[in-house]
């Protein structure tokens, strides 16, 4: 049995931490903390067997600068990875939950609400195999009171139990964002961390506080309510998928009248007010937390009967959706009307630069519209599996239609081979630096250039011969082909 222990006072200190989740939060975080608390033994463990031996090989199962380095200098020091939850837990002084939640798909909320049965999960986990006192901390994306429900489940197993059993349940979300994760955590603009009012439940944020203080500045660390903490992650990311929705709103605008929105966003951005961070128009914002997370807002707010709160943040949903249709139209439209049988490149289909992750990635989206009108997908990314591809593809269109339409190519130059066109998805750095040149004299002609990342300048690609479109500006005067606008 394991006792969290005390130091000056009544000060508690954390020198076993277990993380239940190997996935996209708990991985890196814990890595994190087992670099800048050498004092401390971190211990991620997950059910999935085939995941943990990838944390304990040397290929690791997530794309993230500068984890490999980070797990390398810690595995089997401070830093141990397993599949034995039971042990986990019960040598754990603090646990961290970080298991997915995923929007659910079923029953009351299906498509909006939170699906925490993960979290249920492991929680009642904890309640099994808990000896003694623990911290559990969310890190895992839960909706507001989700804590209260979790302390439910252990206070049920402490009324039950001869052991020493005492649960304190705090809030501490992560603000991560994929490709930049481990310099998130190395030098964050805030940790939050919620917890209870009473004497128990701020002795344990202030043993959470001293984790991170570590390496975080204390000015740095706010402590909240629980309920405030679950909130404001939520609030967070559906702030930052609002900005991204307002300007691609104005996108359209800018196609409409000729405005370029690099232009219009710069202008605005300069308004110490708004600011310059997350105006940059796309083909739509993706990855695993702001689509689910502006959901399980709108959810909470329908279940609070704030129709018109939840209608406007629904609104954010229905722009982005609009976007990638917009943008996937727009192709067809510049193509003749037309792209059945025509090669389509395809550049990037993670969701954003520098990580493998494809989870609502608008490339999913845009391919799948282009393969309802028949058009065969070249598909290259430097990150991302031609198994997770074709997985991604066949959930939201068929196994058969995938393996007649879409192929995967490890050489950007030979998935531009006799294309009609080239469609820019993802904002990988690399792909400023092909020979587009070389691309286009191996093209299918007239050929096309759609920026939906806006990472290359008009007069710059039309100048090799491209007709170009590019996201929030007017496209290319076509019709002396043929085009149809």
């Amino acid at each position: 049995m394991t006792e969290i222990a005390n130091g000056n006072g009544d000060q508690t200190v954390v020198r076993r931490i277990t993380c239940v989740g190997a996935g996209y939060v708990g991985g890196p975080t814990c890595a994190m903390i087992a670099y800048k608390s050498p004092q401390i033994t971190v211990t991620v463990v997950d059910m999935n067997k085939e995941r943990i031996d990838a944390w304990n090989s040397d290929s690791l199962p997530i794309f993230e600068p500068g984890l490999e380095d980070v797990v390398m200098k810690c595995r089997g020091t401070n830093l141990f990875f397993s599949t034995d939850v039971p042990e986990a837990i019960r040598s754990a002084d603090l646990i961290f939950i970080s298991v997915n939640t995923p929007t659910k798909m079923y029953g009351k909320g299906a498509g909006m609400a939170p699906d925490l049965k993960y979290v249920e999960s492991v929680a009642r986990s904890i309640a099994e195999h808990a000896q003694g006192p623990k911290i559990v901390v969310e890190k895992s994306t839960v909706p507001v009171k989700a804590a209260e429900s979790i302390l439910s489940i252990l206070e049920d197993a402490q009324r039950r139990s001869n052991n020493n059993l005492t649960f304190q349940v705090l809030s501490n979300p992560e603000f991560l964002a994929e490709g930049t994760a481990m310099r998130d955590l190395a030098s964050p603009d805030r940790v939050l961390i919620g917890g209870e009012d009473s004497e128990e439940g701020q002795r344990a944020v202030a043993a959470l506080v001293n984790v991170y203080a570590s390496w975080v500045p204390r000015d740095r660390i706010l402590t909240t309510k629980t309920w405030s903490s679950e909130l404001s992650k939520l609030v967070a990311n559906a702030f930052l998928a609002q900005r991204i929705s307002s300007i691609n709103s104005v996108s359209a605008i800018c196609e409409a009248t000729g405005a370029d929105v690099r232009e219009v966003a710069k202008a605005v951005g300069c308004d110490e007010r708004i600011g310059s961070n997350f105006l940059n128009a796309s083909v739509g914002f993706g990855g695993s937390c702001f689509q689910k997370d502006v959901l399980s807002l709108v959810y909470l707010c329908e279940s609070l009967h704030l129709d018109k709160v939840a209608d406007y943040w629904n609104g954010v949903i229905t722009i982005n959706n609009w976007q990638r249709r917009r943008f996937a139209d727009a192709i067809v439209s510049e193509l003749f009307n037309t792209v059945a049988g025509k090669k389509i490149a395809i550049f990037g289909f993670a969701f954003k630069k520098s990580t493998g992750d494809t989870r609502e990635s608008s490339a999913i989206h845009v391919s799948k519209h282009l393969m309802e009108e028949e058009a065969r997908l070249a598909v290259y990314d430097p990150a991302v599996t031609e198994k997770q591809m074709r997985q991604e593809l066949v959930m939201e269109t068929s196994e058969k239609s995938v393996n007649k339409l879409v192929t995967v190519f490890s050489d950007p130059y030979e998935a531009a081979k006799d294309a009609h066109a080239i469609v820019i998805l993802t904002e990988w750095e690399e792909f400023k630096t092909y020979d587009y040149a070389r691309m286009y004299n191996a093209m299918s002609h007239p050929a096309a250039f759609f920026d939906g990342r806006l990472l290359f300048k008009r007069k710059d690609i039309e100048a090799i011969g491209f007709h170009f479109f590019g996201i929030g500006s007017a496209p290319s005067h076509l019709s002396e082909v043929g085009y149809i606008l």
